[in-house]
């Protein structure tokens, strides 16, 4: 009888632990030690006037990344904040005439007190929404590096234009503080304008509170408050004292804005959601396609220019799965800052938790009832490969899902579901691909993969769609990149590269702004 083989044990699975140094209370005492006037050692403080103010009631928060405490928003009421835009209106008129060199100046001494702290404010921003190092160091970088060229450029950017005739307000999302709100921010400053923020309810108050002490001691005239919405509202959209409204989030608060903005006459900046779609069409290389999937579930597809919806042709359907199950089985989450070795470098993720518990839960039920009604489960993440540290919280984590032909009656047939869901739709007609990639009424972007040239430059303009890659995906984009959206997904003046400076301040009498307005809509 033939000996039995020798038996091994299983390598075990190494326990994992916090990265030294990189704990909450870690990157809190760094805050106290570099931003003292900004931070207390229980909360953070709104700057208003000029001056680091302790007004406001701080709400408690948790981090997503493990459901520990965290710092929240101190939310102030209506009159408090109708103080504070007043006061933002005396620093716009002071700062308009402080001239272009010395407002230049100041914003790069901005960057690179931002530059000094990279890491702090990377690190905030993972315990604050949950990003990975990776991305959350992108987001910094992403912020620094876009307002450089505009420092570099606004010579060019400013010829006969002035500021507007009031500060800027800015309400925006939660997911890129650094690269979407501190950015816009600073180029609004550079233009000649006072600038006020609200920070987002959902997370980022410690890392904008952070970034805007470094620009506050520069001079730079910024006001940041927290808020509920429905308080805030009022004093940050309707106050005459503003000169624009710009606007990041969803459809249905960006509505109401809008209506208020429009009835005011005011400008006004509106990014907001839509269905952004991937259509495959007489498309054989599946080896790119493979290739990007993981980059589009960065952070959960918790951004504007995720791509969730694929419309794909019917013939095509077994070669798509064969090109895009292996790429999502692929994906890695788990907690940012969780590390085998001491020594070892922070974990490479594709994406980490969703912004909070009850977001997850939410999306979770959205899948759930799209089963109950129809929607085929073709793929639904593993526990077996998580990383995650022993016994945590983690209530705010979802693995990735992909469901073919969802309900019409569900949410997740025609509205973007903002976190790691894919859906597919297929297609036998040009016609019917052009419908399901236009199902939201407007998208910031699109992609059309085809092997065909003249079936892609026929196709494309047809989609509904700000930017339609070929094959690629497409992205909010940098420095000089114009960024805008069709339909619902926009409102208001278009931005990115000359059209953000374009967007907040005055040119030519007459002057009409390339943008999607309520009496006309004008493409760059």
């Amino acid at each position: 009888m033939a000996p039995n083989p020798p038996t091994t044990e299983p390598t075990p699975t190494p326990t994992l632990t916090l990265k030294p140094g990189t704990a909450w209370s870690d990157a809190w005492q760094r805050c106290l030690t570099i931003a003292p006037e900004a931070f207390q050692a229980d909360r953070v403080l709104n700057f208003w006037a000029s001056s680091w103010q302790q007004d406001g009631r701080p709400l408690p928060a948790t981090s997503p990344v493990d459901g520990s405490p965290i710092a929240g928003p101190p939310r102030l009421d209506a009159p408090t904040a109708q103080q504070a835009v007043r006061a933002s209106l005396d620093q716009h008129r002071a700062w308009r005439h402080i001239p272009l060199a010395e407002r230049s100046a100041r914003v790069s001494a901005t960057l690179d007190a931002l530059t000094e702290h990279r890491e702090l404010l990377a690190l905030l921003l993972v315990w604050e929404i949950g990003k990975p190092w990776r991305l959350a160091q992108a987001d910094v970088d992403r912020a620094i590096d876009g307002v450089r060229w505009y420092v570099d450029n606004i010579d060019r950017l400013l010829a006969d234009r002035t500021p507007l005739p009031g500060p800027v307000s800015n309400i925006a999302s939660w997911n890129y503080p650094m690269s979407v709100l501190v950015h816009a921010m600073l180029v609004q400053a550079l233009a000649g304008n006072a600038v006020i923020a609200k920070t987002p309810t959902d997370g980022g108050v410690a890392c904008l509170t952070l970034a805007c002490a470094l620009a506050a001691r520069e001079g730079i005239p910024l006001t940041l408050l927290s808020g509920s919405g429905s308080e805030l509202s009022a004093p940050l959209v309707r106050s005459p004292e503003i000169g624009c409204v710009s606007f990041v989030g969803g459809r249905d608060t960006g509505a109401r804005i809008a209506t208020e903005v429009a009835d005011l006459g005011k400008r006004h900046i509106l990014e907001q959601e839509g269905l952004n779609t991937w259509g495959i069409w007489n498309f054989t290389d599946w080896p790119s396609l493979t290739a990007v999937i993981p980059k589009l579930f960065d952070y959960g597809k918790q951004r504007c220019t995720a791509y969730p919806r694929f419309v794909v042709q019917r013939s095509a359907f077994n070669e798509f799965l064969s090109a895009y199950l292996p790429a999502v089985r692929s994906l890695r989450t788990g907690h940012p800052l969780a590390v085998a070795d001491p020594a070892a470098p922070l974990p490479t993720l594709d994406f980490g938790p969703l912004i909070n518990a009850a977001k997850a839960k939410e999306l979770a039920d959205q899948v759930a009832e799209a089963i109950d009604r129809g929607a085929i489960p073709l793929h639904r993440g593993s526990t077996a490969d998580t990383h995650f540290l022993p016994g945590q919280d983690t209530s705010a984590y979802l693995h990735p899902v992909t469901l073919l032909n969802p309900p019409p009656s569900s949410p997740l047939h025609h509205a973007e579901p903002f976190g790691p869901v894919d859906t597919i739709v297929l297609v036998d007609t040009e016609a019917e691909l052009l419908a399901a990639m236009n199902a939201s009424n407007g998208a910031l972007v699109a992609t059309l993969s085809t092997d065909d040239p003249a079936t892609y430059e026929r196709l494309a303009p047809q989609i509904r769609a700000f930017k339609t890659g070929h094959g690629t995906p497409r992205s909010r984009g940098d420095r000089d990149e114009l960024f805008g959206g069709f339909g619902a997904s926009w409102r208001g003046a278009f931005v990115g590269g000359e059209l953000l400076v374009r967007a907040v301040t005055d040119g030519p009498a007459g002057e009409r702004l390339p943008g999607n307005f309520p009496d006309y809509h004008l493409m760059p």
